[in-house]
This record gives C-alpha cells, sequence and structure tokens, in this order.
C-alpha cells in the first residue's frame, strides 16, 4: 500500500504522531494539471498537512488548508476527509521561478498578501476556521507555530515532497489530564523527541516505510502502532451538487445560459468529471418546462 497514515504512540507517556506516505494518489492529481514543479511540491507538501492535521480530529467530515495570495500565485487548497480521501487543486500565473526548482519556498516566497486559514468542516455542527500567518520559510514551520500558540500544543511536523513522492510526519506533546499523570511524565520525553525528528531528512520522509521511520528515530523508546489506515483520491463533486450550484444563480441566468450552451455543461476542477444538464433538466430545478 503506497497511500497510508501510521499513527503511533510513546507508551506511558502523552506523545502521540502520525506519519503519512502518498505516491498513487499524488500522481493522480498532478495528472489532471500540469503544475510546475515548484507548485506541485508546494501541493504534496499541503495534501501530506491535511492527512496528518485531519488524523488529530475525532469528527466524521474534513479538514482542509487553503492559501490565499494576490499576483501570480492566486490560490491553493487541500482537503482530506474522515474516510482518508484527499484532494487538491491550485490556481496560479505562469512564473519562471515556479519551473526552476523543485522547492515549495519558490512559491511561498512569491506570494503577495499571502493567508493560510485551515477549515474544519464536521458533518454534523458547526465549522471551524483559524488563520495562519504565511510568515515562515515552509509551510511545516507556519503549521507549528500555529500549533504552538494558537492551539497551545507543543507539535513538530516535517514535510517533503519530490513531486512524485510525498510524505509527512506529526508527532504532538498533549496536555496532561491529571496530576498523576503529570508526576508519571518524563520531563525530558518531549526535548529529546523533538531533537531526534529534527534528523528526519526528506529522501527518508519519502522513500522510507513508516516502521523504519519510526524505528530510526525513536527506537529507544516504547512506541505503539496501531492498524495502519490507507488513504486515497477522493472527489465530492456529484449532479447533484451542480444541480445545487445552478439553483443558487437563479432561474433567469440558467435561461441566458441555455441561449449560449444547451445543453449546460459544468466541469469539476478537481477530477476534471464533466457533468451535463438539457435545458429540461435545468429549467425543471425551478419547476419550469420548455417554452
Amino acid at each position: 500500500m503506497s497511500d497510508l497514515r501510521q499513527r503511533f504512540f510513546i507508551e506511558d507517556s502523552p506523545v502521540r504522531g502520525e506519519v503519512v506516505h502518498l505516491e498513487e494518489t499524488l500522481n493522480t492529481i498532478f495528472a489532471q494539471r500540469d503544475y510546475a514543479p515548484a507548485v506541485q511540491v508546494l501541493l504534496g507538501e499541503m495534501l501530506c498537512a491535511t492527512a496528518l492535521l485531519a488524523s488529530t480530529l475525532k469528527i466524521k467530515g474534513r479538514i482542509s488548508l487553503q492559501i490565499q495570495a494576490a499576483d501570480t500565485f492566486k490560490w491553493a487548497m487541500a482537503e482530506c476527509n474522515h474516510l482518508g480521501e484527499v484532494r487538491a487543486l491550485a490556481d496560479y500565473e505562469e512564473d519562471p521561478h515556479f519551473q526552476a526548482a523543485d522547492d515549495s519556498s519558490i512559491v511561498l516566497k512569491s506570494l503577495v498578501n499571502p493567508v493560510l486559514f485551515i477549515n474544519i468542516e464536521p458533518e454534523f455542527g458547526e465549522r471551524y476556521q483559524g488563520i495562519v500567518p504565511l510568515d515562515k520559510p515552509t509551510l511545516a514551520g507556519c503549521l507549528m507555530q500555529y500549533y504552538d500558540l494558537s492551539a497551545q500544543i507543543p507539535t513538530r511536523i516535517v514535510l517533503a515532497c519530490d513531486n512524485t513522492l510525498a510524505g509527512g510526519l506529526l508527532i504532538q506533546l498533549l496536555p496532561r489530564n491529571s496530576e498523576e499523570e503529570q508526576r508519571r511524565v518524563d520531563e525530558d520525553l518531549w526535548p529529546r523527541l523533538t531533537m531526534l525528528t529534527e534528523t528526519l531528512k526528506a529522501e527518508e520522509l519519502t522513500t522510507l516505510p513508516a516502521n523504519e521511520i519510526l524505528y530510526r528515530l525513536y527506537n529507544e523508546e516504547e512506541v505503539r502502532l496501531p492498524e495502519v489506515e490507507a488513504l486515497k483520491f477522493g472527489c465530492t463533486c456529484s449532479k447533484e451538487r451542480c444541480a445545487t450550484a445552478l439553483e443558487q444563480i437563479g432561474v433567469s441566468a440558467v435561461r441566458e445560459t441555455l441561449e449560449h450552451q444547451n445543453p449546460i455543461e459544468m466541469d469539476c476542477q478537481f477530477c476534471n468529471t464533466k457533468y451535463t444538464f438539457t435545458a429540461e433538466e435545468a429549467l425543471s430545478l425551478f419547476g419550469e418546462h420548455l417554452s
């Protein structure tokens, strides 16, 4: 299985983490659009980050990361739901810097007025949106700062992508639930794990199996590995969603569109699926018929 998420725990401690690998899903997404090398790397890192962050949520729903900016790079987003389905998309103007190197920092440095949003959308309940400053040289650095300062959960994240493989690792120090837990915790554990995590190389993260990565990093700790989870490309588009979009623009706009395009064709930007509405189908959404 090339696309996976491996959770892990350090026994008898409030430390938990995840390792993510993506290959088939990454290639599926990159095959749908001709992304520049630097943009591919950024999307790969964003995909791994959403898969890592989604694992920290105990809800049914989805989490997405969305970068918005001005000038040549417009926006990028990546999403993961509780089923392990991921997808991503970016919109930008051609820039020779994006073609010159497969390094996401090239894109991040070029952003004008950038903002990173973390969107949490449960199936039931209120949506949440966090705003993350993009003032660090790497996406991982920005996310770590958010967790350390805003969420107040000490977190270390490592992300890597080489255009065909992507990987990510997250490790967190969770709050102690009682004074008894506090007394049992080795106070040197988190500094030690942080130092070890920082030794992980990009090539190791993208090419080595999750259990080997964890052994190399934390072999002196007692690491517990639950069952591995599969990740895969998944799109939430449907003809029903397209119908809802037509309903939202109103019957007048639909009639005007039909004058130039009959039947109406709607494309999903994520998976390139095409949905077609004949004039009769489109007008029936409003209880009307062809005149």
